[in-house]
């Protein structure tokens, strides 16, 4: 496989974990979508800067938080919506209990700290070591384990839960989930 085909096939494989980081940052499907984009293609014109051998993912998340900031700096004239009244005006809430965890887990995740939420989005949801992370965000493994430590806490406490039988199916879909298949 040529350099340019594997590095075409990386991308490719790498956009799952980019979407779902850039969901983690934008909040909306759309701008996820379009930070996605503008990563692959300035990912793809710059591939002669990436060193083969190196981690691409990292190289990828880096491109994407950089294009995401830019894009926030440019939107600092316009119309803030930073407690989400507005949005939370327009929106309509999910039935399923699921996806109400899912809000309550997206309103708490933007009450972090950037840098605890950024951390624990990269090694929680998008499954990055802490070497990986710290490679992103520029910093230290040390400081990226402190960071997701201190936001697991904070999230904890936010989401009021105490312990592992505060998160996941109620006794009821526990027990709709247990019942045999018909059929």
């Amino acid at each position: 496989m040529t350099e340019r085909a594997e590095f075409k096939a990386d991308l490719l494989q790498s956009i799952p974990s980019l979407r779902a980081f850039a969901m983690s940052l934008a909040g909306n499907a759309d701008r996820a979508d379009d930070l996605v984009q503008e990563t692959l293609v300035k990912a793809w014109h710059k591939q002669s800067t990436f060193m083969p051998g190196t981690n691409i993912r990292a190289w990828l998340f880096t491109i994407l938080r950089n294009e995401f900031y830019s894009q926030m700096r440019k939107k600092g004239r316009e119309v803030s919506d930073a407690d989400g009244a507005l949005t939370e005006g327009l929106a309509t809430h999910p039935e399923q209990s699921g996806m109400l965890d899912l809000e309550d887990m997206k309103k708490a995740l933007q009450l972090l700290p950037d840098d605890q939420r950024e951390a624990i989005i990269l090694v929680g949801a998008s499954g990055m070591s802490y070497e990986e992370a710290a490679a992103v965000c520029g910093c230290a493994v040390g400081t990226v384990k402190s960071r997701v430590s201190r936001a697991r806490n904070k999230l904890a406490e936010i989401l009021k839960v105490d312990d592992s039988s505060d998160y996941g199916p109620d006794s009821v879909s526990i027990h709709v989930l247990a019942q045999p298949a018909v059929g």
